[in-house]
């Protein structure tokens, strides 16, 4: 780094008669001082603390670029600091090159800046981790909000150019693994001004069409991180975490990870290896079918011995053998039961016959019909039918039955006599 040199000016003593053609008027050595400055120090590189931070509506960034025992204004100029990746800020420590410059007015020198980086880290790489930490922080990355790529997609969409080495190798592979699938290349380009636009046209383009693909892919080929840096701008990122496309990130750069790897759903390290991810191998997929046709083949093979097993468990049985001969024992038994049941009956008969004639002998005996047939007769009232069992039952003159073992008699009581006792 170009130092500082140090000027000291220093008067010769003259002579009375030539001090008016030595002075000089404060524009003259002012001129002088720029003169010999930016003459000095067309070209510096200096590294300090970045503090008194303002950028007016000019667009032009004015500060104080300072030490531990020293410090000097500096300007960077619009043009200048439109093309930096990064925000400046007070403290940022940094590396600036420029020149020196005199500004006459106000008799003050400045550091004009065409060129600044932070010190330590590049501009590329901290405008990175500035960008990253705040699209992390509103949940683009979240791991939580990934979604799976289908199995068997049917339509592919691809955002790249058209002309590089990424198509080519993206459809050599998926024509060597699955053919069963349309690609759409999407036209953008991949690198240089104006590439974040395209490419963030390219998947809004992506999301309109109809029938919608199932699957995006959006991705180059390799290349520095200036090259890549498309993948990286804040406008793309966004638009991958917005697609309702599931998408893949095909940027072929294994060692950085670029913003949009973070924002898509599926990462591949190369479009290669993207076309790997979105369609399965037909080999694979081949090997698959002829173990489950196997499985399948050994578990029917299975079923049918167990089923053959419990056929011949069942024909062998005596049943299936002989399948009358169950008819006839039953039919046979059955008889047995009918000829038991039927004695049984006969005989149930017989007891309850004997029983009858039992009980019917002794109600025949306590019957009064057989009273009277010993010559015993009953006397009822003739109106009433009442039977009359005692002499003070009856009065004089009242009409009374008589009955007698066969036939009966109507009388007249005409004398009443009682017991004495």
């Amino acid at each position: 780094m170009t130092g500082f040199v140090h000027y000291s000016l220093s008067v010769m003593p003259n002579a009375t008669s030539s001090t008016a053609q030595q002075t000089l008027t404060v524009s003259q050595l002012t001129a002088q001082i720029k003169d010999a400055l930016e003459g000095e120090f067309p070209s510096v590189w200096v590294a300090g603390e970045i503090s008194n931070y303002s950028r007016p509506q000019s667009g032009h960034s004015y500060f104080t670029l300072k030490d531990d025992q020293a410090q000097i204004r500096a300007v960077m100029w619009r043009s200048a600091a439109s093309r930096l990746k990064f925000e400046l800020a007070d403290g940022l420590d940094v590396i600036c090159h420029g020149h020196v410059d005199v500004y006459a007015p106000r008799g003050s020198y400045q550091l004009v800046i065409d060129q600044l980086q932070p010190k330590g880290v590049g501009a590329l790489e901290l405008a990175l981790r500035k960008l990253r930490e705040k699209l992390a922080a509103e949940g683009l990355f979240d791991p939580a909000k990934k979604r799976k790529l289908p199995p068997f997609p049917r339509r592919l969409a691809f955002v790249t150019s058209p002309t590089g080495a990424a198509v080519r190798d993206f459809l050599e592979v998926l024509r060597r693994r699955w053919r069963g699938v349309d690609v759409l290349i999407i036209p953008a380009r991949v690198q240089g001004d104006g590439a974040a636009q395209e490419i963030v046209a390219g998947i809004r383009l992506a999301n309109r069409i109809s029938p919608r693909p199932d699957v995006l892919v959006v991705g180059r080929g390799g290349g520095s991180l200036e090259d890549l840096w498309a993948f990286n701008e804040e406008p793309v990122v966004r638009a991958i975490a917005a697609s309702r496309i599931p998408t893949v990130s095909a940027v072929g750069h294994e060692i950085d990870v670029t913003l949009s790897d973070l924002a898509a759903d599926v990462r591949a390290l190369t479009p290669s290896e993207a076309a790997e991810r979105v369609v399965p191998a037909v080999e694979e997929i081949s090997g698959r079918m002829r173990a489950y046709q196997q499985r399948l083949r050994h578990a029917a093979n299975r079923r049918v011995m167990l089923l053959r097993s419990r056929y011949e468990g069942v024909a062998n049985q005596r049943l299936f053998r002989r399948p009358f001969e169950l008819i006839h024992e039953r039919s046979r038994r059955l008889d047995e039961l009918s000829t038991h049941g039927n004695a049984m009956v006969r005989r149930m008969f017989r007891d309850y016959a004997s029983q009858i004639a039992t009980i019917a002998g002794k109600i025949d005996s306590l019957s009064p019909l057989a009273v009277l047939a010993r010559g015993y007769t009953i006397t009822q009232d003739a109106k009433s039918r009442i039977a009359v069992r005692t002499a003070s039952q009856l009065r004089v003159g009242q009409s009374i039955v008589t009955r007698f073992a066969s036939g009966e008699a109507t009388s007249q009581v005409e004398s009443i006599e009682s017991e004495q006792e």
